[in-house]
């Protein structure tokens, strides 16, 4: 499947808007959250400056991303290779852990899954808390009605610190695993996505991006971050909250959660910092003055 195909995003099952995903979320939406939905679909929503310009900026990051980020991204081989050779090279070969099979997939499943998820909370939340970072975060939060492609409303040098995150962090816990246990190593996969990932995809990933207010219980917000939990996110009052991918764990334990109590949202940025504009949103971070 050619990776540079623009289509390839709603028939990857790899990608957050796979056809799938995306239609799990609106039956889950249709179905229990009959009113929000039809909100979701509105023209206020569907057709507001905000939503116009997640549309274009999709199509276009696209370009973007096949001419300039996937060349200056560095692969998970070639952190695992130079990890094993720096592993061997500092202290040697040694002897194979012999483990079962299974438990050698699922400890590397968990570990990596869990190890991954808590490098999203910290790059994420300092994408809020340093300055310089923020200049290039703003444009996610720059959106005052969320859809599914505003999870694509990204800078591209948020892109590529992302892309950097998830090279080094699946590279080194790799090489860890291939130096103590041999190679061959590969995490639990269904269709060739991570099982764990696999699941959240499919009960409402899609819904982070959304009017539908899809929380879980109170005692599984302690653990798991609802779709309704990342809308707060995005609301001007709790945008320094929950900053979490799919575990909520590293938000309750660094003191950032906020649980999916119902509460008036509103969000975006100030009125002033706002123009829905391609140009401004690609510029903006470089030059003070260039409207979102």
């Amino acid at each position: 499947m050619n990776n540079y195909y623009v289509l390839n995003y709603f028939i990857d099952v790899n990608q957050r808007v796979f056809y799938g995903y995306v239609f799990m979320a609106f039956l889950i939406a249709f179905l229990f959250f009959r009113p929000a939905f039809k909100k979701q679909f509105s023209k206020e929503i569907l057709w507001h400056k905000s939503a116009q310009l997640d549309y274009a900026y999709f199509f276009i990051s696209w370009f973007i991303k096949i001419g300039l980020i996937i060349p200056l991204l560095i692969g998970v081989n070639e952190v695992t290779l130079w990890t094993v050779l720096k592993l061997n090279e500092l202290f040697g070969y040694t002897e194979r852990i012999r483990v079962s099979k299974e438990l050698l997939l699922l400890s590397y499943t968990f570990v990596l899954f869990v190890l991954s998820d808590l490098s999203r909370y910290w790059l994420h939340r300092l994408m809020h808390t340093v300055k310089f970072l923020w200049r290039f975060h703003r444009l996610h939060h720059s959106a005052e009605v969320l859809n599914p492609l505003t999870f694509y409303r990204v800078h591209p040098v948020e892109n590529i610190l992302f892309g950097l995150r998830y090279a080094l962090v699946t590279g080194f816990v790799t090489a860890i695993y291939i130096y103590f246990f041999g190679a061959g190593i590969t995490a639990i996969e269904f269709m060739g996505v991570n099982i764990v990932v696999l699941g959240f995809s499919l009960v409402g990933s899609n819904l982070r991006h959304s009017h539908i207010p899809f929380s879980y219980p109170k005692w599984l917000e302690n653990w798991l971050i609802s779709p309704y939990q990342h809308q707060l996110h995005h609301s001007k009052k709790y945008y320094g909250h929950n900053f979490g991918s799919f575990l909520a764990v590293w938000d309750r334990l660094f003191e950032t959660l906020v649980r999916g109590k119902k509460k008036h949202v509103v969000f975006g940025l100030p009125k002033e910092e706002v123009k829905h504009s391609i140009l401004g949103a690609f510029l903006n971070p470089i030059f003070k003055g260039v409207k979102l």
